[in-house]
């Protein structure tokens, strides 16, 4: 198929712009295959807009005699509206802004055409591969092994080639716990606690079924990761109920007969479009102009995102909890393993672990958890908040993983060496971006697409010395220590960044922040003459001794 079938209408002069927080601009507009491109005129400003296709999530058209008005509605949450001169101009621009906006084809998206503009220095795709992971492993146990039993992906299409195993489980005990496992989501690696030796892995449910049955080579697998005499604990984030009416669907949660030394804790924690409508709610709530204070918090209550945040950490911190303060092993599933099972594990290692906090071990953690994991990025991510074609597979989860990372990072605001920017990067490259990191569903799928030939990955991109220094955190001292955030109510906030930022002037907010910069480059100015004059005086007390020796 060629792009220039789905464009009709390629250009058009005279239109105007209207952008959030920015006032009109007349200029032109253009349609290529990836891009909507709006040029102004230089006298008015040079304003130029580059908005990629995919970005794009709803198209609105309305007409007042001949000028017709387009509004496009962005994943990223921006509101943008385009007035063009004449009917048939702009019913063709908007027919072909929504065919190239929702194009069936993965390999027809714009990272399979971006080529950089950059040096790449680094190779983002072998940046963070399973045996570097287990490398780190491996100089502290020797207690687990690789297994590339997946490798042709057919014990579980989810899972990447090589997972991390104990030792002692061997391929094919993996093969039969597979079968007994949803979608062949066997139990794997996701954290070693240094501290204490304990691990927490993760998995789908089992498929116990109404009959109760049972896998003595899952059994063995789990009871693997335990301390002799120490219990382990099975963090199952469906409530109880849902746990239970999944046997009568041949699924179900590990029974405590054949799981003597396991504890059983359900954490709630909602999924797909429950979620949505939270997100739609929410984005809702921020869009209203009406200004009414009892409106505000009532749709903000009413959407229940914040909710859904506390519950989320309160998983997190529980398996953390487990981990460190209990000393106990820890299996984390939901249904399917893709979804809240890695919110929970991922967040927990940020609890856990200084390396999640900093720029390289955070995107190893998006890497492990959640790319590698098998979070179907495709799915989950191809409608945002405006569409209005609701399918079934779209939520918020990663946004929703982001946004908990966020609260945790604005209650330990000098822990992490990454800033709210580095999130909100991230939030927008999952849902529409040049490089094909976060394309397909899975390992399997970016295989057969050859993504790692055929695209840029966004590391690369990210860790060039160029880029980083937009993402660091000027108020970073590395903390080695475990750190535990608050999820009472009053501790958990609105991430302004991503749900006000289009809705209000950021000024204030860019001239503070300047101003903390500014700080904390006095600050080392001053901390280095400091270390000049004691320098000086150790020379002179130096001179002074040698002076009186003589």
């Amino acid at each position: 198929m060629e792009f220039a079938e789905l464009i009709k209408t390629p250009r058009a002069d005279n239109a105007v712009l209207h952008g959030p927080r920015c006032p009109a601009v007349r200029g032109t507009l253009c349609l290529t295959g990836h891009h909507l491109i709006f040029s102004s005129r230089r006298k008015e400003g040079g304003e130029e807009l580059w908005l990629l296709h995919a970005n794009i999530d709803c198209v609105e058209k309305r007409f007042v005699g001949s000028l017709g008005t387009i509004v496009i509605k962005c994943k990223d949450l921006r509101i943008i509206q385009l007035d063009i001169p004449g009917m048939e101009e702009c019913l063709n621009i908007a027919s072909s802004i929504e065919a190239l906006s929702t194009l069936d084809s993965i390999t027809l998206m714009y990272p399979f055409f971006y080529r950089p503009m950059f040096e790449v220095v680094e190779d983002g795709w072998r940046s963070y591969l399973p045996e570097q992971e287990f490398e780190l492993l491996s100089s502290a146990t020797d207690e687990w092994r690789l297994s590339c039993a997946n490798k042709d992906f057919s014990v579980c299409p989810t899972y990447p080639p090589v997972v991390i195993v104990p030792k002692c489980i061997n391929d094919e005990a993996l093969r039969k716990v597979a079968l007994f496992r949803y979608g062949g989501r066997f139990p794997v690696l996701s954290y070693y606690h240094k501290k204490n030796g304990m691990v927490m892995m993760r998995s789908s449910q089992p498929l116990t079924g109404t009959n109760g049955r049972r896998c003595k080579e899952d059994e063995k697998l789990i009871n693997a990761t335990l301390r002799p005499g120490k219990r382990g604990y099975i963090i199952d984030t469906r409530s109880l109920n849902v746990a239970q009416q999944a046997r009568a669907k041949g699924g179900g949660f590990e029974q405590e007969v054949y799981y003597p030394q396991w504890r059983r804790i359900h954490k709630c924690i909602e999924r797909f479009n429950i979620l949505q409508e939270s997100l739609i709610k929410l984005v809702e709530a921020c869009n209203d102009q009406s200004h009414n204070m009892d409106r505000w918090l009532s749709k903000l209550e009413a959407s229940n995102w914040l909710t859904h945040i506390k519950e989320i950490l309160t998983a997190a911190c529980l398996a953390a909890q487990c981990i460190d303060r209990e000393g106990a092993s820890v299996l984390v599933h939901g249904s399917d393993g893709t979804d809240s099972t890695l919110q929970v594990t991922s967040l927990a290692q940020i609890i856990l672990d200084p390396r999640c906090r900093t720029i390289r071990g955070f995107e190893a953690l998006v890497v492990r958890e959640w790319l590698q994991a098998g979070h179907p990025f495709q799915l989950r991510c191809a409608q945002s908040a405006y569409s209005n074609t609701k399918q079934k597979w779209e939520a918020p989860v990663f946004l929703l993983f982001l946004d908990c990372v966020w609260q945790i990072l604005r209650q330990f605001p000098c822990s992490f060496e990454f800033n709210e920017q580095f999130l909100i990067m991230l939030f927008e490259h999952a849902y529409a971006s040049q490089f094909g990191t976060f394309l397909g569903n899975n390992e399997n799928e970016r295989s057969k697409l050859k993504l790692t030939q055929k695209t840029m990955s966004l590391w690369s991109w990210v860790n060039r010395s160029e880029e980083l220094g937009r993402f660091k955190n000027p108020l970073f001292e590395a903390n080695s220590l475990v750190i535990w955030p608050s999820v009472a109510p009053q501790s958990l906030q609105l991430w302004e960044g991503v749900f006000l930022r289009w809705n209000r002037p950021s000024k204030f907010l860019d001239e503070a922040q300047e101003e903390v910069l500014n700080i904390i480059n006095y600050n080392r100015e001053l901390q280095a003459k400091v270390n000049a004059l004691r320098r000086q005086l150790a020379e002179l007390e130096t001179d002074d001794r040698m002076q009186e020796n003589l």
